[in-house]
């Protein structure tokens, strides 16, 4: 039994032209399985949500542009949160002496 995903590589975007057809993309997204059903449930409900138009000019859709709607879609453009810092940092070597000395 083939996967949904069949011909779905690591980054498959990068081998379609710089303009792709929605059957193209949609396949290099989600695989040739599951194209048809992207096209007609996903597409319309991510172009609202900023993808890419076809272009005029070519009749089809700038890939790098949809590469970049994909990496904000994801967050991956925003960075990674880090942990918020608690407070001033005293980094002086007066922190590392004892405060209480021994009783000898």
């Amino acid at each position: 039994m083939k996967p949904a995903n069949d011909n779905l590589d690591f980054d498959a975007l990068s081998k379609l032209p710089m303009f792709a057809t929605d059957r193209q993309i949609a396949a290099a997204i989600v695989g040739n399985g599951g194209a048809d059903r992207w096209i007609k449930e996903v597409m319309p409900i991510l172009e609202r949500r900023g993808l890419p138009k076809v272009d005029a000019l070519h009749g089809r859709r700038a890939v790098p542009l949809v590469r970049k709607f994909y990496e904000g879609y994801f967050g991956i453009t925003a960075g990674f949160a880090t942990a918020k810092p608690d407070g001033e940092e005293k980094l002086g070597l007066d922190q590392w002496k004892t405060r209480n000395k021994k009783a000898a």
